[in-house]
């Protein structure tokens, strides 16, 4: 590939400095307005120079203890959901991957087809059997319903990077006396890690904010913290936006530290089978 000229680099590097604009400087003004004094947060013109004040998260801890009780709720309903996708994922991307037949094709298809419908249009009818089964306001109709929302996004990811890998390494594995499920564990899914962790990190980013589906399947006990962020917002007393940056920046440190520990696989994902060789 041929070394960009001056004009080409240029523009790259407006078009780094642009999405870098784009998607940082909403979180710092969160997290600067997070600790800055109250009589500063709105202040005209902005106040970029202030001293950093922790009263916010003080006034969070003191006034909102349920919110880090349902942050417990939203990390127990993300990791299960991260963790139900991931293995439904790597088990039907494999099927996907080395069987053919009309019946898969036709699961395929219907497995996109209703990843394009409007999310609440499958929901809803969901909610007089989540009350049937006793299962409302609980972890797992959460957990299950956002894997089952990204789990065609993973399963088409895994079989991205499982076509790569050469079926002869599993055959050599079968012969020194392996089953199909020991193959699978050994040696498919360390191949295929990059995948898979791109695949998770989808799952948890969404799990982790939902707000929609938390709000028509829970009401106290699996409340997550969107839902109390919510509730700031909808405060009798008026809003403290002080506290309501607080919650959103404690909301908003765990997510941004996994995706950038894990952008490397993220970006091997998003690239899987574009490139052929």
């Amino acid at each position: 590939m041929p070394e960009p000229g001056p004009l080409g680099k240029l523009l790259r590097l407006l078009g780094i400095a642009t999405a870098l604009l784009w998607s940082g400087f909403p979180i710092y003004l969160v997290v600067a307005s997070s600790l800055k004094p109250g009589t500063e947060i709105f202040a005209v013109p902005p106040t970029l120079v202030f001293w950093p004040t922790l009263e916010h998260y003080e006034r969070l801890w003191r006034e909102w203890p349920e919110f880090f009780r349902d942050m417990r709720n939203s990390l127990i309903i993300t990791a299960g959901a991260t963790l139900l996708t991931a293995v439904t994922a790597s088990a039907a991307g494999y099927v996907y991957s080395r069987r053919r037949s009309g019946p898969l094709a036709a699961s395929a298809f219907f497995m996109l087809f209703v990843r394009m419908l409007p999310p609440i249009i499958v929901t809803l009818p969901l909610f007089p059997a989540v009350n049937w089964l006793g299962l409302s306001d609980t972890h797992i109709v959460l957990a299950v319903r956002y894997a089952s929302f990204f789990v065609s996004l993973a399963t088409w990811i895994m079989k991205a990077f499982i076509d790569q890998i050469p079926v002869e390494l599993e055959e050599a594995a079968i012969v020194d006396g392996a089953t199909l499920g020991q193959t699978l564990w050994r040696v498919v899914i360390p191949l295929a890690a990059h995948g898979l962790v791109a695949a998770c990190v989808f799952v948890l980013v969404f799990s982790w904010n939902e707000f929609v589906f938390a709000l028509i399947f829970t009401t106290r006990e699996a409340k997550t913290t969107p839902l109390v962020i919510s509730e700031m917002l909808g405060s009798v007393e008026g809003v403290d936006w002080g506290t309501l940056f607080a919650a959103s920046t404690v909301q908003l440190v765990p997510i941004v530290v996994f995706v950038l520990a894990a952008q490397r696989y993220l970006m091997a994902g998003l690239s899987a089978g574009a490139v052929k060789g």
